[in-house]
């Protein structure tokens, strides 16, 4: 079971509930949620907000890849994944980023939590603007995309 969105910060907020409702089912036995929130400083500056900004059909493309490939590779494939993630301005402490997870027990709920993660920093085309306390901004280096 799989949701996945791409949430613009000017029409809607990302909700944390909405991911508890997703996962929650007495069929699992774990669960786990990730949220990834603006911190105050990166790279010794003071941040005040991110600016998210992303090739939506791409990212959805890669989150239903990570899915498919936790199912065949990792061979978990009793699970509820929640993954939204925004795209637009965020201010510091708000939530960017939603990885939901219930399975049928804490190791693979683990596995499957950390390897999406990583996975989704690694190969979605998302791109963050970093803003500071300076008034300046800088869009940060990504990971090129591998296109197949």
């Amino acid at each position: 079971m799989l949701h996945i969105k791409i949430i613009d910060i000017k029409k809607e907020k990302i909700d944390l509930l909405k991911a508890q409702k997703f996962i929650k089912s007495s069929s699992y036995g774990a669960s786990i949620i990730f949220t990834g929130t603006v911190r105050n400083t990166n790279d010794n500056k003071e941040v005040t907000g991110i600016t998210y900004d992303s090739h939506d059909k791409l990212v959805l493309k890669s989150f239903e890849e990570i899915y498919q490939e936790t199912i065949n590779k990792l061979k978990i494939t009793n699970s509820a994944v929640f993954i939204e993630h925004v795209k637009g301005h965020v201010e510091l402490g708000e939530i960017s980023i939603i990885i939901a997870i219930a399975c049928k027990n804490k190791d693979q709920e683990y596995i499957l939590s950390r390897y999406k993660n990583e996975e989704i920093k690694k190969r979605s085309p998302i791109w963050k603007k970093e803003h500071y306390r300076d008034e300046k901004s800088s869009w940060l280096k990504g990971n090129p995309i591998n296109i197949s």
